[in-house]
C-alpha cells in the first residue's frame, strides 16, 4: 500500500484555528441536503468526520445523525470546534484528537464518512482501506472541497492578495515545516485513488454558492491557510496587513468583494 503523505506535520496549521473557525467559507446548506438525499439520512446512524478542523461539517450536519465522531490531529482546531458546538447547542458530537489513519473497527460502524478540504493531507489509500470496513452496507464517503483557493483564481482582487503575500513571503507557496516547507500538487487525483480502492462506484456533484468578503474577513481567511499563517510574517505582520489593505482598496474602494464559489462533493458508495 502506497502512502501519499507519510508523516503528519503538527506545524501545518499552527496558529490558524481561531481564524479557520471564523473566516473559512462555510459549506452551503444545499450540500448537506444533497448528502442527506443521497444516503437517505433520517437522524439515525453515525457520521465520521475526518480532518474535521474547526467543525465546519460536523456542526451544521450533526442534526442528520444520532451521533457524530469528529477527528482532527490539531488540538487548537478541536478546541475552537468544541466551543462553536457548545454555543450552538450541537451536543451529539464527540471530538477526538487523532489522525484519520488511526481509525479502526473498534470505532464501530458509520453511515457516512466526510472529509472536508482534508483528504489531500492524508495517507489516502490507507484511509480508504480502513474506512471501507467501518461503513454500513448502505453507507459511503463524501470528499468535499471548495474552489476558493486564491492561487488559482481569475479574480483580480484575489490575484492582488496573492501578489501581496508573495511580496512578504517570497514567490514560492509555503506549506508546513513551520513555514519552511513548499507546496506540491498531488501527483495522483482523488478520483484515481478512489478508482483503485474497494469502493465499487463513485460520482462527482457540484453546488454553486455566493460568498461575500470584506478586507478584514479576507485577511482572516489568509491567516487560516497553510500558506500564510500569522507566524510566517514575524515582525512584518503589521506591514503586511497595511500592504494588503491598501492594495485591495485600489482594486475595490468599497473594500467589499463577492464571488461565486463551487463545492465539489466526490461521493463513493460501499455497494
Amino acid at each position: 500500500m502506497v502512502s501519499t503523505i507519510p508523516n503528519y506535520d503538527p506545524t501545518l496549521f499552527q496558529g490558524a484555528a481561531w481564524y479557520y473557525a471564523r473566516y473559512r467559507s462555510k459549506y452551503p446548506k444545499a450540500l448537506f441536503d444533497l448528502l442527506a438525499d443521497i444516503f437517505n439520512l433520517d437522524g439515525t446512524g453515525r457520521l465520521l468526520d475526518l480532518g474535521c478542523g474547526a467543525g465546519l461539517i460536523a456542526i451544521p450536519f450533526c442534526d442528520r445523525f444520532a451521533e457524530v465522531i469528529a477527528v482532527d490531529p490539531d488540538a487548537e482546531m478541536l478546541k475552537e470546534a468544541e466551543e462553536q458546538a457548545t454555543n450552538l447547542g450541537a451536543n451529539n458530537i464527540i471530538w477526538l484528537q487523532d489522525r484519520a489513519e488511526s481509525i479502526s473497527p473498534d470505532w464501530g460502524q458509520f453511515r457516512l464518512a466526510t472529509l472536508g478540504r482534508s483528504f489531500h493531507w492524508m495517507q489516502r489509500e490507507l484511509v480508504l482501506e480502513k474506512l471501507y470496513s467501518l461503513l454500513s452496507d448502505d453507507g459511503g464517503i463524501a470528499i468535499i472541497k471548495t474552489s476558493d483557493d486564491p492561487w488559482h483564481s481569475e479574480h483580480p482582487w484575489k490575484q492582488t492578495a496573492i501578489a501581496v503575500v508573495k511580496r512578504w513571503l517570497g514567490e514560492q507557496r509555503r506549506t508546513g515545516k513551520a513555514g519552511q516547507g513548499l507546496w506540491k500538487p498531488l501527483e495522483v487525483s482523488h478520483d484515481e485513488v478512489l478508482a483503485k480502492s474497494k469502493f465499487p462506484r463513485h460520482a462527482n456533484y457540484e453546488i454553486k454558492f455566493e460568498q461575500s468578503w470584506t478586507i478584514d474577513s479576507y485577511l482572516g481567511y489568509i491567516y487560516s491557510t497553510a500558506f500564510a499563517l500569522p507566524s510566517f510574517f514575524g515582525e512584518n505582520r503589521k506591514n503586511f496587513e497595511v500592504d494588503l489593505r491598501e492594495s485591495l482598496l485600489k482594486i475595490e474602494p468599497s473594500g467589499k468583494f463577492t464571488e461565486e464559489l463551487l463545492v465539489n462533493a466526490l461521493i463513493a458508495w460501499k455497494q
